[in-house]
């Protein structure tokens, strides 16, 4: 009998996101804690389950009343529930779920981040209907989530869905910081067109623009492509290029329902996924053309939808 009550739990960098739903997949309450990352995260589980504590005793709702906890996890998660390091947090390998069990009584579940956010949009998201999606995030890098029959695809140790890094151009000079060179992220990410378009400004100094290089941003790329802007248009083209070839070679594999577009660059609405689309169409394999595109619809929620719906499985 499944109990009325869960927590999803979305560890970040600097923040700790929770939320108390109901086990149908409402969301009752969120609120954040700061991550306390001192003495290698020593103290980031315990406040998690003294601030699950606090929130049942403030609700009034009995323990005996939760199904469990499940949690995003800022690095690769493997399928015991073991973290692989994560360096934003100070952690190093250890049980994740043993530990919160010891810590609440609850029973726990644990992914990366990005693929637990996957599975939240899977669920009441952008990609409610759909058992087969990849879910794309466009911020400061470009993450990924791959739902396979419902289910995250983790690999073999979590690494599965790494999209921002496969790898897209050679003779880059830069490197991308996974250490490797001509990573999709280095292009097709908020920091990527930036990056790109810095690099086109330098080389073509006469060029009919609103942009400057000057502290100019990923939304000002956009909102100048949405008034016309060519210099714009074009780093808006490319991007499209770049995220279409690799969602392209990721449909040639996964051949998902659906892919789902989310992150802060998404905010900047069609002109985002027409551009990938232009150029998907054109790279995908016959059968996989007809994958379809939706917008992410939890924005930073993704994350909390996604842990409660790994503690139904």
């Amino acid at each position: 009998q499944m109990k009325r009550y869960a927590f999803g739990v979305d560890i970040g960098g600097t923040t700790v996101k929770m939320g108390l739903f109901e086990t149908s997949g409402t969301l009752l309450d969120t609120w954040e804690i700061p991550t306390d990352t001192s003495e290698n995260g020593g103290h980031i589980l315990p406040d998690i389950a003294d601030a699950a504590d606090k929130k049942l005793k403030e609700k009034g709702i009995s323990p005996l009343d939760i199904e469990g906890i499940g949690m995003g996890v800022p690095g690769p998660v493997s399928p015991d529930g073991t973290v692989l390091k994560c360096v934003n947090l100070g952690w190093g390998v250890f049980n994740v779920e043993q530990e919160l069990n010891k810590l609440t009584g609850f029973k726990v579940k644990a992914g990366n981040d990005a693929n637990v956010a996957a599975l939240g949009e899977m669920w009441q998201g952008g990609g409610k209907g759909f058992k087969n999606l990849v879910m794309v995030t466009l911020g400061t890098g470009v993450g990924g989530g791959v739902i396979i029959d419902e289910k995250i695809l983790a690999g073999t140790n979590g690494a599965a869905g790494e999209i921002g890094h496969i790898p897209m151009k050679d003779g880059e000079t830069e490197t991308c910081g996974c250490g490797k060179k001509g990573c999709l992220e280095q292009y097709a990410s908020a920091t990527g067109i930036v990056r790109i378009t810095k690099m086109y400004l330098a080389e073509n100094p006469d060029a009919a623009t609103v942009l400057k290089s000057e502290g100019i941003t990923a939304k000002d790329i956009f909102d100048a492509a949405k008034e016309g802007d060519k210099v714009a248009l074009a780093m808006v083209d490319e991007v499209g290029r770049m995220l279409g070839k690799a969602l392209a070679s990721i449909s040639c594999v996964v051949n998902p329902e659906a892919f789902v577009i989310g992150g802060g660059m998404a905010k900047a609405g069609a002109i985002v996924i027409d551009s990938i689309k232009k150029y998907y169409s054109q790279y995908a394999f016959h059968a996989s053309r007809n994958t379809v595109f939706k917008a992410a619809q939890l924005s930073n929620e993704a994350g909390i939808y996604g842990g409660v719906r790994l503690v139904l499985e």
